[in-house]
C-alpha cells in the first residue's frame, strides 16, 4: 500500500497538478492539506473521476484536510482533533482504509513567535500528543501523515541559523515533536534515509527550489505494526517544479 501526504496549497487552483500526480504516482491513500475551500467547493467529481473516494473537512480560504483512497471510500473514524470543542479550524481527519488507520493533519504554522498563534500551535501539538497515545497502541497499522510545520533537526532545514526565531524551528516545537516520537512512532522518511539531506518544501521566493534551499516539514509517522511493514519512503520532489505547483512536494511510503 502506497500512502502519501501532500500539502496542495489550494486544491482548486492546483487541481490539474494534483490530478496529474495521482495519475502518474498512483498512490493508494493520500492525505491532503491546505484545501483552502469550504466543504461545498471540494472537487469531489474530479477526484472520483480520477478513481478516488474521498472524505474532507474544508474551510473557506484557509486550512482544510482530506483523505483520498484509490478504488474505495475511506471509512471516516474522526473529524477534528479532540481536546478543544471551541477549535473551529479544519486541521485533522482520520479514516480506515483497507485495514490501515490513516490520520491526516495540518499542524498550525505558529508565526509570529511569540504570540497567540504560537501559543495555539503549542496547544494543538499537546492535543495531538494526547490523541496519538491512544492511536499508537492500536493493533492495526497506523499512519499519521501531514504537514507538521516543524523541522525536527538541523539536518531538516537549509541554513538552520536563519530559522532560530521561526515557529517551525522553535525549541518548544522541536521538543514536542521529539515527545511524540518518544511514544514509539517511527519517522518513516528519516528512518529509511538517516543521513540524507531531504526536503519537502521550497518557498516560492528567492529561487528556493532551484537552489535546493528547502525544509523537511511533511512527515509520515508509523506505529510498530506499520513500521514492521515499511519498505520505502520517498519525496516526489520533481512535482514541486511543475507549472503552478504547490510549494510542497508529495511525500509517500509503501507498506507491505
Amino acid at each position: 500500500m502506497k500512502i502519501a501526504t501532500y500539502n496542495v496549497n489550494g486544491i482548486n487552483g492546483r487541481l490539474p497538478v494534483l490530478l496529474r500526480w495521482l495519475e502518474e504516482a498512483a498512490p493508494d491513500v493520500v492525505c491532503l492539506q491546505e484545501l483552502k475551500a469550504p466543504d461545498e467547493k471540494f472537487p469531489e467529481a474530479a477526484i472520483r473521476d480520477a478513481g478516488y473516494g474521498a472524505i474532507w473537512q474544508g474551510q473557506k480560504s484557509w486550512n482544510g484536510v482530506a483523505i483520498l483512497a484509490r478504488g474505495c471510500d475511506p471509512v471516516e473514524t474522526r473529524r477534528g482533533l479532540p481536546g478543544d470543542p471551541e477549535d473551529a479550524q479544519s486541521r485533522y481527519i482520520e479514516a480506515a482504509v483497507e485495514g490501515v488507520l490513516v490520520a491526516g493533519l495540518y499542524l498550525p504554522n505558529g508565526n509570529p513567535r511569540p504570540g497567540p498563534k504560537f501559543d495555539y500551535k503549542l496547544r494543538w501539538f499537546e492535543r495531538l500528543i494526547e490523541h496519538a497515545t491512544g492511536l499508537f497502541g492500536t493493533d492495526a497499522p497506523v499512519v499519521i501523515a501531514g504537514d507538521y510545520n516543524v523541522m525536527p533537526t538541523e539536518r531538516d532545514v537549509y541554513k538552520p541559523e536563519r530559522w532560530t526565531d521561526d515557529a517551525l524551528f522553535a525549541p518548544e516545537v522541536r521538543a514536542a515533536y521529539a515527545r511524540l516520537l518518544a511514544q514509539g512512532w517511527t519517522d518513516a522518511l528519516r528512518h529509511l534515509h538517516p543521513d540524507e539531506t531531504i526536503y519537502t518544501f521550497w518557498d516560492y521566493f528567492r529561487n528556493a527550489y532551484a537552489r535546493d534551499a528547502g525544509l523537511r516539514i511533511d512527515h509520515l509517522l508509523v506505529n510498530r505494526p506499520a513500521a514492521k511493514r515499511l519498505r520505502a519512503a520517498e519525496v516526489d520532489r520533481s512535482v514541486r517544479g511543475w507549472e503552478k505547483s504547490s510549494d510542497h512536494a508529495p511525500v509517500w511510503i509503501t507498506l507491505d
